[in-house]
């Protein structure tokens, strides 16, 4: 029998979901109902490091909701989903509000790469998550028809910025051999630029929303470089959720962008050595190298910083 929405591979697919309380976790029910899926259990988050460990095989994926809880227990069921993703290869889905996002990244620590995240999550990211999710156990997502040009159109684009990061990291990308020739063509060193000036440019990148509407103009990759760029030259630091924001998109995206940037090694996560329940985000060395030379490289040809 199909599911509302199409997703076969989930039917098959136990879940077991976390959250505050019994009743809580109503948007994440739905969500598995939704898509087929079976919740095998639901547990209290208190009650998490002893109920998962009585789990019988086969393991299901492990929804953690962490809307409404304290600080000291959201920290605490991150760290247990670092063990389990990164010691037992679980499928782990942790949901969390935007107050929660510092504390959360801290405690996954490089975890964080191999947990899927949601930030306020709506319906819509809750089903899309949770059934590809489901399905990576199958290792594929069968869409119904009308989905079908979507998905499609989403593979295209991930192809396309595999390919333009690759480049930009010095990878063996796809493309043409006269595109990886601009790539790697020789440029000045450093360049001279302030932090005023990215500033600036981000701003700029702003009033763009005011005057056409906000989503035309969607780039959160560059918009989270720009930033760190520019407190790279102030000397300043960013947290996980101040990047979040200079994303300019919603946090669950930004998240998702933040585990892409890092994976490329573009970008490095570091926790606060005076707050274990915060994270900093920068520049790898690579692509702060990148900047200046993107940068010097505009100035010599005299073409705009955008």
């Amino acid at each position: 029998m199909a599911t509302p929405f199409g997703f076969a591979g989930a039917r098959t697919t136990p879940f077991v979901l976390a959250s505050m309380d019994a009743r809580g976790g109503a948007a994440a029910q739905e969500a598995i109902a939704l898509i087929g899926g079976a919740l095998n259990a639901h547990i209290a988050l208190h009650d998490a490091p002893t109920a998962l460990a009585a789990l019988p095989d086969p393991v299901p994926v492990a929804v953690f909701d962490l809307d409404g809880a304290p600080d000291e227990l959201a920290h605490d069921v991150a760290a247990i989903v670092a063990m389990l993703a990164q010691a037992q290869a679980w499928r782990c889905v942790v949901a969390m509000g935007v107050a929660q996002i510092d504390l959360v990244i801290a405690a996954l620590g490089d975890a964080a790469d191999e947990v899927h995240l949601l930030c306020a999550p709506d319906q819509a990211e809750w089903i899309g998550t949770l059934a590809v999710v489901a399905a990576s156990g199958a290792g594929v997502v069968r869409a119904a028809d009308g989905q079908r040009e979507e998905l499609a159109r989403l593979s295209a684009d991930v192809a396309r910025i595999a390919e333009l990061l690759a480049r930009l990291t010095g990878g063996t990308g796809g493309g043409r051999a006269e595109d990886h020739h601009r790539a790697f063509a020789p440029a000045p060193a450093k360049s001279v630029i302030t932090a005023s000036t990215v500033r600036d440019v981000l701003r700029a990148r702003r009033l763009r929303d005011r005057f056409f509407g906000d989503g035309l103009f969607e780039d959160p990759a560059w918009d989270m470089l720009l930033d760190l760029f520019a407190a790279q030259l102030e000397g300043a630091r960013v947290s996980v959720s101040s990047l979040c924001i200079a994303a300019a998109v919603a946090p669950t995206t930004a998240l998702r962008w933040i585990g892409k940037l890092t994976a490329a090694r573009l970008l490095v996560r570091a926790p606060d050595p005076e707050d274990g329940r915060r994270a900093f985000v920068a520049l790898t060395d690579a692509a702060s190298d990148a900047m200046h030379r993107y940068v010097a490289t505009l100035a010599e040809a005299r073409l705009p910083f955008v």
